[in-house]
């Protein structure tokens, strides 16, 4: 998943950035709400970890105005206030989860990935998608039974289109979601790597649709 974490706190932004690229997490920094703002409403992301004590003003105004405004993306809050008045206020303003510092990271991530998962409309933890399962907890994958070996960036792969299959994913939203801004390659790139996700996962896995892009399938031959 691709995340925007919105800290001003350099230290624990880069410790908790760290974690959960450990994770398998691409990370994004922003470390005001203004940056955060502009972020989010001009690149794409699948949650955002947003602290409430933010240089320019406190997160939740941030939050609401991004909900007023449409903007439906999860988004974990972050923060060391513990009174069920401050987490309430977070709620009101569109906040889909709550964790306060010290935290566990292991515990950011596993919320993390939970808001993601919902938000695609799975309930449980593991995605299954014929013989293939993918754990969204560990990043394991099997199929059949047998565990397959990945690459960092084949797992974001397979993440992003396993928790949107069955539907269609387009060359332009797997780059959106899979790279950061920075390095987002063009058309050949994501057609070479999702070629050697497919050669690991077995051809009919993954299906292609002319001038439409890739859809995870449950293995059936087709035709």
């Amino acid at each position: 998943m691709k995340v925007l974490l919105v800290e001003d706190d350099r230290a624990l932004a880069e410790a908790l950035g760290e974690a959960l690229a450990g994770g398998g997490v691409l990370v994004e920094r922003a470390a005001s709400g203004g940056e955060a703002d502009f972020l989010v409403r001009t690149e794409t992301y699948d949650a955002v970890i947003l602290d409430l004590g933010l240089p320019d003003g406190d997160g939740t105004r941030w939050l609401g105005q991004w909900r007023e405004d449409g903007i439906e993306l999860p988004v974990l809050v972050l923060t060391a206030r513990t009174r069920w008045a401050d987490k309430a206020a977070g709620f009101t303003a569109g906040a889909d989860d709550y964790v306060t510092k010290p935290f566990e990271t292991a515990e950011v991530l596993f919320r993390l990935r939970a808001l993601v998962r919902r938000s695609h409309g799975h309930a449980h933890p593991v995605l299954r998608i014929g013989d293939l399962a993918f754990d969204t907890h560990t990043g394991s994958v099997t199929r059949a039974g047998c565990p397959v070996s990945l690459t960092a960036q084949e797992a974001r792969l397979l993440a992003y289109l396993a928790h949107a299959a069955p539907r269609v994913v387009s060359r332009s939203e797997l780059a959106e979601h899979v790279y950061d801004r920075d390095h987002e390659p063009d058309s050949n790139v994501i057609d070479v790597q999702v070629s050697r996700l497919r050669r690991k996962l077995g051809a009919a896995h993954i299906e292609t649709l002319r001038g439409q892009g890739y859809r995870l399938t449950g293995g059936e031959e087709s035709g």
